[in-house]
């Protein structure tokens, strides 16, 4: 039973990585294509992507591979043989739970250790990668804007030699561009990969000789500069090295701490926030508490013999003259929207620490889920298989692939209320797994006692029952109805 569980589970495992890896890299993909990155970048890349995908990948394989291993045995009456023997459920599936287990256990170790360090030099190296510039390919009949501060349109080419080139220079600034067109052109890196040789034949040259003073005047009486030309040669700056960026970068980050690094800086952080929010509600009680005024170091307060309840604001407002009715109202007005812009400060003041504090919380409870989800996706695959009892790679992938989709659903809808803060991080982070725990105990019950849960005739069966029970009704009905008539 192990064994046939682990062989199944290998292979959908590798399965699982592969297509959730062509989907990463499809997001990725202009990061990736006409940059000229070697092959090592490459197997780098894709290496700490697979990496990153684990979390997805592992509960859908073992899901997967709990249904084919219980739907085989269940389709080759191997299951039935064994339970007429007297053997349990739960000591057929002793063995495999053990094992998930101990892969339970392994896929915390990972995503503890291993995890935080793949995405870490995941992300720098996707960083580098975004400025990396493009390999210099010139598109016909389009705008190429791939070299900073230049765009260039090209309508023909012949081999390496372009044809009827008009180039946009804005190198030194929109006001102060320079137009050029030419009726061919070269364009080849230098041997140290670091400029541009552009050689242009049979062209002209149009620049704006704008000055300071020439700001207000009207387009078309600031002086520009033509030039002819038979050959032109110009040197463009343009590194197309591959800079690789640091790992420490990231190292405040939490996508590269473990469970100790995170609970630390949830600690530290949240301690001087307490402390943030403390200060400023101490000041908000000193400052603008129900009417409370400060001047300087006095403050005046209303006497403690006063009963507001004595006095109606809405007669004492309108007994005031009309003069001292609009300076009343324009203060209040004045002093409410002083209030409103220092609790708006005070949230600012507050905002990057809240959200520092929360993203790490949904990261360290997100280090316990993947484990728990590989438990739960076992006791909802093996039952499954056992109900189903269809073996192979069909049925059980369509079930797998439904059930994964409602449990990313609602994994993703529970983690973005959790970080945008409506729930708290434990509730977003564990909300599928406490969704997904019922089913998976619902089903565990429901193989164990045979029960026939997708058989067509049960259902059938249950529809014919109703049926005769709602005949019966309406016969009882209509003879009481007749026996009163």
């Amino acid at each position: 039973m192990l064994k046939r569980f682990l062989t199944l589970l290998v292979m959908t495992f590798l399965i699982c990585i592969f297509i959730l890896l062509m989907q990463f890299m499809w997001m990725r993909i202009d990061d990736l294509v006409g940059k000229g990155i070697p092959l090592i970048i490459l197997a780098e890349f894709f290496m700490y992507a697979a990496f990153t995908v684990v979390p997805l990948a592992l509960p859908l394989a073992i899901l997967l591979a709990s249904l084919m291993t219980f739907g085989n045995l269940g389709e080759n009456f191997e299951l039935t043989a064994m339970k007429a023997a007297g053997i349990s459920l739960f000591r057929i599936i002793r063995p495999l739970i053990v094992g998930v287990l101990l892969i339970c256990f392994g896929a915390f170790i990972f995503s503890n250790q291993v995890l935080p360090a793949a995405q870490s030099r995941l992300w720098a190296l996707v960083f580098s990668l975004r400025q990396k510039s493009p390999e210099l390919d010139i598109p016909v009949g389009e705008f190429h804007s791939g070299i900073d501060g230049f765009t260039i349109y090209v309508r023909g080419r012949e081999g390496r030699l372009l044809k009827d080139l008009m180039i946009y220079d804005f190198s030194e600034g929109f006001n102060n561009a320079t137009v050029m067109t030419a009726d061919s052109g070269r364009i080849q890196l230098t041997a140290d990969e670091q400029h541009l040789l552009l050689t242009l034949y049979h062209g002209e040259s149009f620049q704006n000789i704008q000055r300071d003073g020439d700001r207000n005047r009207h387009p078309t009486s600031i002086p520009y500069r033509r030039e002819v030309f038979a050959k032109r040669q110009m040197l463009i700056e343009f590194g197309n090295e591959f800079n690789r960026y640091d790992v420490s970068i990231l190292r405040d980050q939490h996508i590269s701490k473990n469970v100790v690094e995170l609970r630390a800086s949830i600690d530290s952080v949240s301690e001087i926030l307490d402390l943030r929010l403390e200060q400023q509600g101490r000041e908000m009680i000193q400052r603008n508490f129900l009417g409370r005024e400060a001047s300087g170091a006095r403050y005046f307060e209303r006497p403690h013999d006063m009963n507001a309840q004595d006095y109606r604001v809405d007669s004492l407002f309108l007994s005031l003259s009309q003069n001292t009715m609009e300076m009343a109202a324009t203060q209040a007005l004045s002093r409410a929207r002083e209030r409103r812009d220092q609790v708006q400060y005070n949230r600012l003041m507050v905002n990057s620490d809240i959200v520092y504090v929360r993203r790490h919380a949904i990261q360290l409870h997100r280090k316990f889920t993947l484990s728990f989800a590989c438990l739960i996706f076992f006791f909802i695959g093996a039952p499954l298989g056992a109900i189903i009892r269809k073996g192979g790679l069909g049925m059980p992938a369509v079930i797998s692939v439904s059930m994964f989709i409602v449990y990313y659903i609602i994994d993703n809808t529970g983690y973005k209320m959790a970080r945008e803060g409506v729930w708290e991080p434990y509730q977003g982070v564990w909300l599928s797994s406490m969704i997904l725990l019922p089913i998976g105990i619902f089903l565990t019950y429901k193989a164990a006692v045979d029960a026939t849960l997708f058989s067509f005739d049960y259902y059938k069966a249950i529809w014919e029952r109703i049926k005769i029970g709602f005949a019966s009704c309406r016969l009882q009905i209509a003879n009481r109805v007749s026996r009163n008539s």
